[in-house]
């Protein structure tokens, strides 16, 4: 088997007197999508803070294209190649469109092909391109912070739950756009509550609980066994369409 693209081998994290992390096991392959599942409160945001360095791992190693990030700056971080994408929606509100994307270019202006390719993508995002970014709907504020996160080409996305409190024809718009970002064998670690939007685009999936990883295997393995699913979800995920 290849190396995988991002590992995570024992890992811990406490923040203040809360321990977190409770040694997670974790393996994304290069070139696909691997969804991270689990309850509310399972660890799942807490990997990603950890990985791109926004909490500190207390224990074990964390490895990125052969190279252990465990100890890395978040700037150093996505300087080398991973964006990440909050739950939190990150634009600055009282820049346009335009501004917000040419900032997240860290390597100069951004190349006009993949700004075309970027509004092909979130064509709404063309159609506010000099409006401020505080005035745009949810929706398009989440369309935004997807495009800033690929603005430049990245090695791995890590990306939070992107469809919460969306409307379905956004949803669509997101489940479209991620698929065409797969297509370009960008590596994404997506953490999502909308088992329907994770089945359509994961490859390979990782189900968390209590801080720690519980199972892991190809996603169409999970998809179609329902009692695995209630086992290690609590529901079905024909149940959440």
């Amino acid at each position: 088997m290849p190396e995988p693209l991002l590992s995570l081998s024992g890992v811990h994290t406490h923040v203040g007197p809360y321990h977190i992390l409770q040694g997670v096991d974790l393996a994304v392959p290069g070139g696909g999508v691997t969804a991270l599942l689990g309850r509310n409160g399972a660890g799942k945001t807490s990997t990603l803070r950890t990985v791109m360095g926004l909490w500190r791992a207390s224990a074990g190693a964390i490895r990125f294209a052969g190279l252990e990030i465990t100890k890395a700056a978040t700037p150093d971080l996505a300087r080398g190649g991973i964006a990440y994408v909050p739950e939190t929606m990150s634009v600055f509100s009282d820049l346009t469109v335009r501004e917000n994307l040419v900032l997240a270019a860290r390597a100069g202006p951004p190349d006009a092909a993949r700004l075309d390719w970027i509004l092909t993508l979130f064509p709404a995002l063309r159609t506010f391109w000099s409006v401020a970014a505080g005035v745009l709907s949810g929706g398009q504020k989440q369309m935004l912070s997807v495009a800033r996160a690929i603005v430049e080409p990245r090695q791995l996305i890590l990306v939070d739950e992107p469809t919460k409190g969306l409307a379905p024809a956004v949803v669509a718009n997101m489940l479209a756009a991620f698929a065409e970002l797969k297509r370009t064998e960008t590596t994404i670690l997506l953490v999502e509550q909308n088992f329907h939007f994770a089945r359509s685009l994961a490859d390979t999936v990782a189900v968390m609980d209590n801080g720690r990883v519980v199972h892991a295997g190809r996603m169409a393995a999970l998809a179609a066994d329902d009692g695995l699913q209630r086992r290690l979800l609590g529901l079905s995920l024909d149940s959440h369409q």
